[in-house]
């Protein structure tokens, strides 16, 4: 199939977030706290529409139910990844996700989350929470019981242009002032060890205290992959992750560059600029899939996207 699917985000009203998906973005939104768009879901809690084309009004979720050719007739029940940006205006909660095999188990055969996070933008001395400080477990469960945050949590500095791999398991916040591009395993399930004492609707988020101590890793340790970087006619490339769920390589188009989708499906997040890809108008915060068999592929412009895929 030679064509693009273009999705229409998903948008959630969160407590802590900020209007950026409007502001910067674009999308006519009329909250000032929407804060999370879920740019490219075949999830239950936010399903994109197909944008254009044959599939126009269809979900992903039924794309993937019914034409399985176009994501190289992978297995699976669901759609594999999921798609984020997240505009932070306050701290989001302190929390933790499960792997597969835990969320199996406790959460009615739901995926586990392995995610990544990639900083579009930060306000001046942003700071972000990854990992923890616990030697072992007995020492995390006394710091949790005894509410010793700040003592556990690792707290980092925060640039434009950072990514972090967060492995199931991983303690980690995003933090207020922050706009993050997450790329994730299909999965809603997240464990809260501590949410500030905020109330929502005049009640105090629930916390998921024993489920968090269960899956959390200790010691805590960093992902060790190394990223790579590549070059090519008209464009840059920085291979950022690969693991077992998905491979994330950042983009650069300075002028124009040719490329081949040979991969089961390609997910392109545009993150700056705007041009074209073979000769449909892109733009910054702009989500597509480039289905199996597309083949070559040409981007004009000065654009800046994420390529992804499993």
């Amino acid at each position: 199939m030679k064509e693009m699917i273009f999705l229409e985000p998903v948008f959630k009203e969160v407590l802590w977030g900020g209007n950026k998906l409007r502001t910067e973005f674009g999308y006519d939104i009329p909250s000032d706290h929407t804060g999370e768009g879920w740019m490219i879901s075949a999830h239950k809690n936010g399903d994109c529409r197909i944008a254009s084309g044959c599939y126009q009004g269809k979900t992903l979720s039924w794309l993937w139910e019914n034409h399985r050719e176009l994501f190289g007739n992978l297995e699976g029940e669901v759609f594999p990844l999921l798609v984020k940006i997240i505009d932070a205006k306050e701290n989001l909660s302190i929390q933790v996700h499960p792997d597969d095999a835990y969320a199996a188990t406790h959460e009615n055969g739901a995926l586990g989350k392995t995610e990544c996070w990639y900083v579009l933008d930060c306000d001046a001395d942003s700071t972000i929470v990854v990992g923890h400080n616990a030697k072992n477990k007995a020492e995390l469960k006394e710091m949790i019981e005894e509410k010793r945050w700040m003592d556990l949590i690792r707290i980092r500095p925060l640039h434009k242009g950072d990514f972090f791999q967060i492995n199931p398991g991983t303690v980690h916040a995003i933090r207020g002032g922050s706009l993050i591009l997450e790329i994730q395993q299909s999965s809603d399930i997240t464990y809260r060890l501590y949410d500030y004492d905020r109330l929502q609707n005049g009640k105090p988020r629930e916390l998921h205290l024993q489920k968090s101590i269960d899956v959390i890793r200790c010691p805590h340790e960093d992902d060790a992959f190394e990223p790579k970087k590549i070059s090519g006619d008209g464009y840059q490339a920085e291979i950022l992750m690969r693991c077992p769920f998905y491979t994330v390589t950042k983009v650069t188009v300075v002028d124009k560059a040719e490329f081949v989708q040979n991969q089961p499906f390609a997910m392109i997040s545009v993150m700056e600029g705007e041009g074209e890809l073979d000769g449909v108008k892109i733009r910054k915060g702009m989500n597509l899939i480039l289905p199996s068999g597309y083949g070559t592929y040409t981007v004009e412009g000065q654009v800046e996207f994420m390529l992804s895929g499993v």
